[in-house]
């Protein structure tokens, strides 16, 4: 993909996790300008922000498209787990980690979005891709989230609504949805016995959890594929199509 993507600008959010982490970086290996967002300070951050809040995530954008000098491709990938702040089945799921989920998951990615749309239509199109997860998609005993389940579902709603409302201008959205993927986020998950015995059923094609760089992948291909938008690509083992 290196010739495809060589000398494009891309913002990555999410950049100091495990999944935005790796998207960082095959966009550098694929010779994409890449542009680097979170609210973590870190030394390969280029720009230190909470997404959920406009300012922060119009400044963001704003300060990638100065730096790069043009905007081709937005990942967003930022978000949390609530699980820690009281996300689980709805009767028992807490109003602050349902606004707190909803926020850092949804709202981050359709401010980004709104901001960066300008700059895309300035650059003659793009691509946005957006991280979406398989529990968007199905529910899980496993996984009782709900919270967390409706930030990724609404996800996928948004970026088909995106595909056809921006198609015209030549930007392209598209959304990945992982399964388990060993990540920081996952290592409660990863270190519980009762998920990782049923992962064989789950994600049969490995019985293990995917890597970073399996969902990197995915973006690499959908920020490059000329003729793919709306498309909701699973990168899950085999969770969805069991």
């Amino acid at each position: 993909m290196g010739p495809v993507l060589e000398g494009k600008a891309a913002l990555v959010t999410g950049a100091a996790g495990g999944i935005g982490g790796a998207v960082a970086r095959a966009f550098a290996e694929a010779r994409t300008r890449v542009f680097c967002v979170d609210r973590v300070d870190r030394a390969d951050i280029d720009f230190i922000g909470d997404l959920s809040r406009a300012e922060d995530a119009e400044r963001a954008v704003a300060a990638a498209e100065e730096r790069l000098g043009r905007l081709d491709i937005v990942f967003n990938g930022a978000g949390i787990s609530g699980r820690q702040l009281g996300d689980g089945p709805v009767d028992i799921c807490t109003e602050e980690a349902w606004d707190a989920v909803l926020d850092a998951n949804l709202k981050s990615a359709f401010l980004c979005s709104k901001y960066a749309i300008p700059a895309l239509r300035r650059g003659g199109g793009g691509a946005i891709v957006n991280l979406s997860s398989v529990l968007g998609l199905v529910g899980s005993d496993l996984f009782p989230t709900h919270a967390y389940a409706a930030s990724k579902g609404a996800i996928v709603a948004l970026t088909r609504a995106m595909a056809v409302a921006y198609a015209a201008d030549g930007i392209r959205v598209n959304a990945i949805c992982p399964g388990l993927i060993d990540t920081p986020m996952s290592e409660r998950a990863r270190g519980d016995a009762e998920t990782m015995a049923r992962l064989r059923e789950l994600q049969p094609l490995t019985g293990e959890p995917g890597r970073p760089e399996d969902v990197a992948g995915a973006a690499i291909y959908l920020a490059s594929a000329p003729f793919v938008t709306g498309a909701v690509l699973t990168v899950d083992g085999g969770w969805t199509a069991s």
